[in-house]
C-alpha cells in the first residue's frame, strides 16, 4: 500500500520523457509508417506502451518496464517493427544527482528491481555505497525507473535514431 502511494505522487513529479518503441530502426520511419491504431498499445502485456504526442506510441518506463515480450511488434499491422531476434533498442539507465546514495542516504531500490544486475552498489570508506552501472549488461528494460524514489533514473539512447 505505502509503495503505491509513493508511485501515485512520483509519477506526477516525473518528468515526461519520450522513449522509442523497441525494434524500430528509427523513430522517423516508425512515425512516417505508423498509422496510430493503437495495436501495440493493447498488446502491451505490461501496459508500458502509451499514446504520445501526435498519438504516436511511445514507451512510459514509470508504469512499469519492458519484459521484451514482443507482443507490440507482432500486433502492429504496418510492420514497422524489426525481426525479434534484433538488438529492441539502443538505451541504457542512467542515475543523476538526486539519487540519494549520491546525497548519503542508503538505497537500492535501483539495483534490487534490475534483474541483469547493471545497478551495482560499490562500497565506499566513509559514505554509503555508491551506484555503479555495467552499460554492457543493462538491457535499457527501465525495470529501476519506477522503483526509484526521487526520479534520479533515466534511460538514455546510444547513438542516433
Amino acid at each position: 500500500m505505502v509503495d503505491t502511494r509513493r508511485r501515485f505522487f512520483l509519477r506526477s513529479a516525473a518528468k515526461e520523457r519520450v522513449q522509442p518503441m523497441p525494434w524500430i530502426a528509427g523513430w522517423q520511419q516508425f512515425t512516417s509508417g505508423c498509422t496510430r491504431c493503437g495495436d501495440c498499445v493493447r498488446a502491451c502485456e505490461e501496459k508500458i506502451i502509451a499514446v504520445g504526442d501526435g498519438g504516436f506510441p511511445t514507451v512510459d518506463f514509470t508504469k512499469g518496464e519492458c519484459t521484451f515480450c514482443y507482443a507490440c511488434a507482432e500486433s502492429c499491422p504496418e510492420g514497422l517493427f524489426q525481426p525479434e531476434t534484433s538488438t529492441p533498442w539502443q538505451q541504457h539507465v542512467a542515475i543523476g544527482d538526486a539519487c540519494l546514495a549520491k546525497k548519503g542516504v542508503e538505497c537500492r531500490s535501483c539495483s534490487d528491481a534490475c534483474e541483469m544486475g547493471a545497478i551495482k552498489f560499490q562500497l565506499q570508506l566513509g559514505k554509503v555505497a555508491q551506484p555503479v552501472i555495467t552499460v554492457s549488461d543493462c538491457t535499457g528494460c527501465g525495470a529501476c525507473v519506477s522503483p526509484c524514489p526521487v526520479n534520479a533514473i533515466a534511460i538514455e539512447r546510444i547513438g542516433h535514431e
